[in-house]
């Protein structure tokens, strides 16, 4: 039980310290690419890349923003990977998609994406093609945040309160602030399903 008690008192530090203006930022940049006619292309690795499935489909579906995720296509993710590299995979996948300055990057990591120590070399990459361009870049990272914050219009970063959970927590709280994002009110477009069987009651 004292792991227990002490796994879910570091998430209500975390949910204390999350920064409120940096999750309405987010937002922000959000409803301006729904506005514009934009896409969102969100990013991850591991299993950052399954929150990032699970969140194209909440933006489509709650938020009726246009969304992707290279990691739902494993053909074209493995062939690029396999004949281009690792670290261009995502850039030249983004390419392919004729990525625009009214198009979002939204990077899920822990880490953000380290050059210098080979990390996540694949998001680094394709956040520099997204600057070029001209997108916008969004994230909800962990640790400093790595080169996401460095390049960021919105980015909230996971608070670390026990160096020995940054990754469990970061991805927990990816979902977390996700979910924030798609609810609030200048985002939601769609009722989600069991809340609106409770209201037809």
């Amino acid at each position: 039980m004292k792991f227990i008690d002490q796994y879910l008192e570091e998430s209500s530090q975390i949910v204390r310290g999350l920064d409120r203006a940096a999750i309405l930022n987010v937002v922000g940049v959000l409803k301006r690419c729904r506005e514009e006619g934009g896409r969102v292309f969100a990013l991850g690795v591991g299993g950052s890349a399954a929150n990032a499935s699970h969140m194209v489909n909440d933006l489509r579906k709650i938020t009726l923003i246009e969304a992707y995720a290279p990691t739902d296509n494993v053909s074209e993710l493995t062939a690029r990977t396999n004949d281009e590299g690792w670290a261009s995979c995502f850039a030249a996948w983004l390419k392919g998609s004729r990525l625009n300055a009214r198009d979002v990057l939204f990077i899920l990591s822990v880490g953000g994406g380290n050059l210098e120590q080979n990390v996540s070399p694949n998001l680094v990459e394709a956040l520099k093609y997204g600057v070029k361009l001209g997108a916008k870049i969004v994230g909800i990272v962990g640790r400093d945040g790595g080169y996401t914050a460095q390049c960021a219009d919105a980015c909230v970063v996971v608070p670390t309160v026990n160096p020995a959970h940054v990754t469990p927590h970061t991805e927990a709280f990816h979902a977390v602030v996700w979910h924030l994002v798609v609810s609030h009110p200048d985002l939601k477009a769609v009722p989600t399903k069991w809340e609106s069987v409770a209201a037809a009651k």
